[in-house]
């Protein structure tokens, strides 16, 4: 186990949360744009601000965290969706316990929430979207 923490695995590690940190001002800045100057329904403008956000980080992690060759773009965007759009279901389903179920304060629940979420995206793309030595797919 001690040799799958490698220092190379940590670097990775850090970079995906620097990504996943600009992630967070594209989605809020495209749900703003959206909501605010175009006028879209709110929950149509956030998915357009999570989608944009989740491309964005495909992309960066894509050509600086992970450096894939793989010519295979489509798929490999299409797992990384899926492993973000399943995250935002743990990043709910967190939130709902711990606020309604456990009375936690939000924000502190979307601090646990997020650390749980990162931590889940990044073994997933590691295991799945960015795997070039055993691919699933």
């Amino acid at each position: 186990m001690a040799e799958f923490f490698t220092k190379s695995f940590l670097l990775k590690f850090l970079k995906f949360g620097v990504v996943g940190f600009s992630g967070v001002f594209v989605d809020f800045g495209i749900t703003y744009l959206a909501k605010e100057k175009l006028h879209i329904q709110k929950y149509v403008a956030n998915a357009i601000g999570f989608t944009t956000a989740a491309s964005s980080n495909y992309y960066l992690n894509r050509i600086w965290t992970f450096e894939s060759t793989n010519p295979r773009i489509g798929l490999e965007y299409t797992e990384f969706f899926i492993i973000s759009l399943i995250g935002l279901a743990i990043n709910t389903l967190i939130l709902w316990m711990l606020v309604s179920r456990f009375r936690m304060n939000f924000y502190v629940a979307k601090i646990f929430a997020i650390i749980v979420v990162t931590i889940w995206n990044f073994f997933a793309n590691v295991l799945i979207t960015f795997n070039t030595e055993n691919p699933l797919f």
